[in-house]
């Protein structure tokens, strides 16, 4: 596994219950701005790594775009929504008020 992939868990393990983030944040934050869909990849394969919550990374907009690397039909709406948030056409409601950014909550020198 990656350095790169390594360090996004880590950011990824601190979403915290009921917030959602971007692939786009994590990578700004991790200081590779341009890596957002490197971000993706390693969602992909996060299933491998102990209590990662890929169900929290979501595109720009708030779409579930990663749904389809989870097991069953819909297990990452159903780990949002018992997480409290409204999942509609695939798509997180009130996305904003969900957000989660690490820039704010995180000292970037740790990761």
């Amino acid at each position: 596994m990656s350095d790169f992939y390594t360090r996004v868990y880590q950011v990824c393990r601190e979403i915290p219950e009921g917030k959602v983030c971007s692939y786009g944040a994590i990578a700004r934050f991790l200081g590779a701005a341009k890596s957002s869909r490197m971000v993706g990849y390693a969602m992909n394969k996060s299933f491998a790594e102990h209590g990662v919550p890929a169900h929290r990374v979501l595109n720009r907009l708030g779409m579930l775009t990663g749904k389809h690397f989870f097991p069953g039909t819909n297990m990452m709406q159903e780990l949002l929504e018992n997480e409290g948030l409204v999942i509609l056409d695939d798509k997180v409601q009130n996305f904003e008020q969900h957000f989660w950014d690490p820039s704010e909550h995180l000292d970037p020198t740790k990761y």
